[in-house]
C-alpha cells in the first residue's frame, strides 16, 4: 500500500506542481485580462481535481475497496471533461457568451449523475467497473464540442494568420490524440491518464498564447503611436517654416513700400513669437483662442500688405481646443491661393456649438479649385492636407472641403467635446 502511495505521489506531484505555478503565475500577472484570469484558474482547479481522481481511483483499484468513493470520481471525471473543453473555446473569443454550449455540459452531468442509484451511465459493485448504455454520453458530447473547437481555432487562424495561431492548432491535436490513447492504445490505467496530461499541457500553452497575444498588441500599440507622434511632428514641422518664410516675406516687402508700416509688422510678428513659440515647438491641442492669435497676426500681416483683403471673424464658440496650426494654415491657403485676385477678397472665420460638437468654418470669395485634385497633390495645399490628418489623429474630429471654381471655397471642421470640456 505504501509503495502505491508512493508511486501515485510520483505520477501526480509534475502534474500538480505544474498547475500550482500556473496558477500563480496567472494571479500575478498583470497584463492578463480579468476574464481570461477567472477562466484559467478555473480551468486549473477543475484540471487539479481530475488529476485528484485519477490518483484516487487508481489508488483504490489497486488497493483496498470503496464503490462510493470510485464512483464520486468517475461521476466528477465524466462530467468536467467537457466543461474543460468549453473553457478552451471561450478563452478564444470572451466576449461572446456562447451560453448554448453549457447545454451538453449540463445535460452530460446529469447523464453521469444517476450512477448513484442507477447504472444507465456506469456502476461500480465490488471495486469492479460496468459501463451502462449511456456510457459513452460524455465521450459523444466531447467529440462535438471538440468539432466545434477545432473548426472556430481554424477560422481564427486564418482570419488572424500569425504564426503563434499554430499553438491552437497544437492543442486541439494534442487533446484528440490523448483521447486516442486512452482509448485504444493504453490497455490498464494509470495513476494519470493521458487526456489529464494532455489538458495541464494545454493551459500552459493557452496561457502562453494569450501572453503572446498581449505582446503583439503593445507592440502594435507602440508602433501605431510612433507612427502617429512621428507623422504629426513631420507635419507640424512642414507647417512651421512654411508660415515664418511667408511672415518674414512680407516684412521684407514692406521694408520698401512704407517701412512705418513694416515697423508695425515687426512689432506684431515679435509679440507673435514671444506669444506662441510654445504652440509651434510642440505638436499638442492649444486653446482655440491661442490658434486664433496666430490666424489674426498672420492676417494683419496680410492685410496690410494686400489692402483689397479682408479678414472677418464670428467667434460664438471659443471653449475649446485644437491642434496646433488648424484655423490659420486654412486662412492662410485662402488668402495665397484664393483671394489675392479679387478686387474685394474676403475670408471669415465662424465658430459655433452644434449638439456635441464644436463647428469653425472658414469661407472665402476666392477663385475655387478641384479639391480631389488638390488633396492629391504633392506640394500645393499642403498645409490644408496636414490640418485634416491632425484634426482626424489628434482628435477624431473630421474637416470637410466644400469648392467651387470661380466662386469661392467653404472649409468646415468638426470637433467632438472632450470630456476635460464638460
Amino acid at each position: 500500500m505504501t509503495q502505491t502511495v508512493t508511486y501515485i505521489l510520483y505520477a501526480v506531484g509534475p502534474w500538480v506542481l505544474l498547475l500550482l505555478g500556473l496558477t500563480f503565475c496567472v494571479l500575478v500577472d498583470p497584463y492578463m485580462s480579468r476574464k481570461h484570469r477567472r477562466m484559467i484558474v478555473l480551468e486549473n482547479a477543475l484540471v487539479l481535481g481530475l488529476l485528484l481522481g485519477d490518483a484516487l481511483t487508481y489508488g483504490i483499484s489497486a488497493g483496498e475497496q470503496n464503490d462510493f468513493v470510485r464512483t464520486c470520481c468517475g461521476i466528477y471525471g465524466y462530467s468536467v471533461r467537457p466543461v474543460l473543453l468549453i473553457l478552451f473555446i471561450r478563452m478564444l473569443y470572451p466576449e461572446r457568451k456562447q451560453s448554448l454550449l453549457w447545454v451538453p455540459a449540463g445535460l452530460n452531468a446529469a447523464v453521469y449523475l444517476t450512477a448513484f442509484f442507477s447504472g444507465i451511465a456506469f456502476r461500480i459493485e465490488n471495486n469492479s467497473f460496468t459501463r451502462g448504455p449511456l456510457g459513452y454520453s460524455c465521450a459523444v458530447f466531447s467529440v462535438l464540442l471538440m468539432l466545434f473547437l477545432t473548426v472556430q481555432t481554424v477560422i481564427g487562424y486564418r482570419k488572424a494568420k500569425k504564426i503563434e495561431s499554430v499553438i491552437l492548432l497544437f492543442n486541439c491535436a494534442l487533446i484528440i490524440a490523448a483521447t486516442a490513447v486512452d482509448m485504444f492504445l493504453v490497455e490498464e490505467d494509470g495513476p494519470v491518464s493521458y487526456l489529464s496530461m494532455a489538458v495541464v499541457g494545454c493551459s500552459i500553452f493557452y496561457y502562453i498564447w494569450l501572453h503572446l497575444q498581449t505582446a503583439r498588441r503593445h507592440e502594435e500599440k507602440l508602433i501605431e503611436n510612433m507612427q502617429a507622434e512621428q507623422r504629426i511632428r513631420i507635419m507640424v514641422s512642414q507647417i512651421q517654416p512654411h508660415f515664418l518664410f511667408n511672415t518674414l516675406s512680407t516684412i521684407q516687402a514692406l521694408c520698401m513700400i512704407d517701412p512705418p508700416k513694416a515697423a508695425d509688422t515687426v512689432g506684431k510678428f515679435g509679440q507673435y513669437l514671444r506669444q506662441n513659440i510654445d504652440s509651434l515647438s510642440h505638436p499638442e491641442m492649444i486653446p482655440f483662442e491661442k490658434e486664433m492669435e496666430h490666424t489674426r497676426i498672420y492676417s494683419d500681416i496680410e492685410m496690410i500688405r494686400f489692402p483689397s483683403i479682408r479678414v472677418l471673424y464670428d467667434l460664438q464658440d471659443t471653449e475649446f481646443s485644437v491642434p496646433a496650426l488648424t484655423v490659420q494654415p486654412l486662412v492662410e491657403n485662402a488668402i495665397r491661393h484664393g483671394v489675392r485676385i479679387r478686387s474685394h477678397g474676403e475670408v471669415s472665420v465662424t465658430t459655433r456649438k452644434e449638439g456635441a460638437e464644436h463647428v469653425i468654418v472658414i469661407r472665402d470669395n476666392g477663385r475655387g479649385f478641384d479639391v480631389d485634385a488638390a488633396l492629391k497633390a504633392d506640394s500645393t495645399h499642403i498645409g490644408m492636407r496636414n490640418v485634416r490628418d491632425r484634426v482626424e489623429q489628434m482628435c477624431g474630429g473630421s474637416m470637410t472641403i466644400d469648392s467651387r471654381i470661380g466662386e469661392g471655397t467653404e472649409i468646415t471642421i468638426r470637433l467632438p467635446e472632450r470630456k476635460t470640456e464638460e
